[in-house]
C-alpha cells in the first residue's frame, strides 16, 4: 500500500481520467498532464478537452506514439498500441510512413504492415519494409539458434552409433563417457557403453511441410511459422517447405532464404479452405514415412471438412507425422473449432496450441519420431482430445 498520500491521488487522478465525476481535484504536474492527455486520447477520446482522439492525421498519430514512448516502458507502449488499432482503427494510418517511422515495432505490427500490403502506397512501403525487417531480425536473433541447435542435435543423436564394430569405436569419446568406470586396482577404464562413429550409410533426407493458415485470426502465428521455415530450410540436413492458404494456396518455399521477402508473398485475411491446402501438401509428399507434416491452423473449415478427414487420415495411414498447432503464437488459448480439434485427435493426430519458445523442441521431437502427445503432455500444454 502507498504511504503518500499525495503520490496515492496522483496515481487515482491518472487512472480516473480527469472527468467531471473523478472527485481527486488533483492537479498534474506537465509532465504527468501530458501522460494523462496521451492516455486519454485512447481510452476516453469521446470528452470535450480531448476532440475525438487521434483523428485522422498522421502527424497528430506520430506525437502520441512519441509521446508514449517517451512516458511508458515498452512492454505498455505495445498494449496500448494494440489497443489503439482495435479502438481507433488506426490501420488506416499505418498506410503513412511518419506513423511508421515512430511506431513501437513487434509480431503484432509485422502482421498488421502485412495485412495492409496490398493497399499501401509505393513511398510506404519501403518504409513497411524496413520495420518488418527490423523485427524478422530481432526474432531471428532469439529463435535461429534454439531452432538449430534442436534440429541438429535430434539428427545427430539418430546417427549416433552405440553398438560399434571395432575399427568403428571412437576411442576419444568412448574414454570421457566412461571416466567414472576407471578401476584403480587395474589401472584402467571398463566401458560400459561404446561410442561409435556414425556408420556411412546411404540416409533419407528428412522432410518437413508447414501448411499455415493466412486468415485474418491466424496473423501472428504466420509471422513465426515464416522465421521458424526459413531458419529450418538453412539446415541441409532438412528438406523444408512452406505453404500458406486461405481459399487460395501460395508455396513460399523459394522464397526461405529471405524472411521478409515470404511474410510480403502471404496475403493475410480471407476465408478458409483446409482441405485443398492439404490435397496440395498430399501432392508434394515422396516418402510419407520421412514427412513431417505441421497443419497451423484454427481449424475453422470452410471447405469440406468431410474430405478433409479423409484426407488426413489418408496421410496418416501412409506414414505421414502430422501434427495440427491451433496457434503458434504468446496469446495463450487459442478460438479453435472443437469438434473438429477433437476429431483430429481421435486419428492420433498430436493437436494443441505451441508457443515460439517451445516450437525448435517439438520439431526436434518430431523428427526423432517421439511421442508428441507425450512430449507436449511433459510441456503441461493442453491437448485436444478425441471423442
Amino acid at each position: 500500500m502507498l504511504k503518500n498520500t499525495k503520490e496515492q491521488q496522483r496515481r487515482w487522478r491518472l487512472i480516473l481520467g480527469g472527468g467531471k465525476a473523478e472527485g481527486t481535484r488533483f492537479s498534474l504536474s506537465k509532465t504527468d498532464s501530458r501522460m494523462d492527455q496521451a492516455l486519454a486520447k485512447l481510452y476516453n477520446p469521446g470528452e470535450e478537452d480531448k476532440k475525438g482522439g487521434l483523428g485522422a492525421s498522421a502527424p497528430r498519430v506520430a506525437r502520441w506514439l512519441g509521446d508514449i514512448r517517451e512516458y511508458f516502458p515498452s512492454t505498455v507502449v505495445r498494449v496500448m498500441q494494440k489497443d489503439a488499432f482495435q479502438r481507433l482503427d488506426l490501420k488506416e494510418m499505418l498506410i503513412q510512413p511518419e506513423m511508421l517511422e515512430a511506431v513501437e515495432a513487434d509480431v503484432h505490427l509485422v502482421a498488421d504492415l502485412i495485412s495492409l500490403n496490398l493497399v499501401m502506397p509505393d513511398q510506404t512501403k519501403e518504409t513497411a519494409r524496413q520495420v518488418v525487417q527490423k523485427v524478422v531480425d530481432e526474432l531471428m536473433d532469439k529463435l535461429s539458434l534454439p531452432m538449430q541447435q534442436a534440429i541438429r542435435g535430434s539428427l545427430n543423436r539418430a546417427r549416433r552409433n552405440y553398438r560399434p564394430r571395432h575399427t568403428e569405436i571412437d576411442w576419444n569419446r568412448t574414454i570421457r563417457a566412461n571416466l567414472k568406470h576407471y578401476q584403480p586396482d587395474y589401472q584402467t577404464i571398463i566401458p560400459e557403453q561404446l561410442i561409435g562413429f556414425g556408420r556411412k550409410q546411404k540416409r533419407t533426407q528428412q522432410e518437413i511441410i508447414l501448411c499455415v493458415d493466412q486468415s485474418g485470426s491466424m496473423a501472428t502465428s504466420v509471422v513465426y511459422a515464416s522465421i521458424f521455415a526459413a531458419v529450418i530450410a538453412s539446415i541441409p540436413s532438412v528438406q523444408t517447405k512452406l505453404i500458406v492458404f486461405d481459399t487460395s494456396i501460395v508455396d513460399l518455399t523459394d522464397m526461405l532464404t529471405d524472411p521478409v521477402e515470404v511474410l510480403f508473398g502471404t496475403q493475410l485475411g480471407g476465408g478458409t479452405d483446409i482441405n485443398r491446402a492439404i490435397r496440395y501438401c498430399q501432392k508434394q509428399i515422396v516418402q510419407p514415412q520421412q514427412t513431417t507434416l505441421v497443419l497451423i491452423t484454427d481449424l475453422y473449415e470452410g471447405g469440406n471438412s468431410t474430405a478433409l478427414v479423409k484426407r488426413i487420415a489418408n496421410l496418416v495411414h501412409a506414414g505421414v507425422q502430422v501434427i495440427t498447432l491451433l496457434a503458434l503464437n504468446d496469446e495463450g488459448a487459442p478460438c479453435y473449432d472443437h469438434h473438429l480439434a477433437q476429431t483430429f485427435a481421435g486419428l492420433s493426430i498430436p493437436t494443441f496450441a505451441c508457443t515460439p519458445d517451445k516450437f525448435p523442441d517439438l520439431m526436434a521431437a518430431a523428427l526423432q519420431k517421439a511421442d508428441i502427445n507425450q512430449w507436449a503432455a511433459e510441456q503441461n500444454i493442453v491437448l485436444a482430445r478425441g471423442d
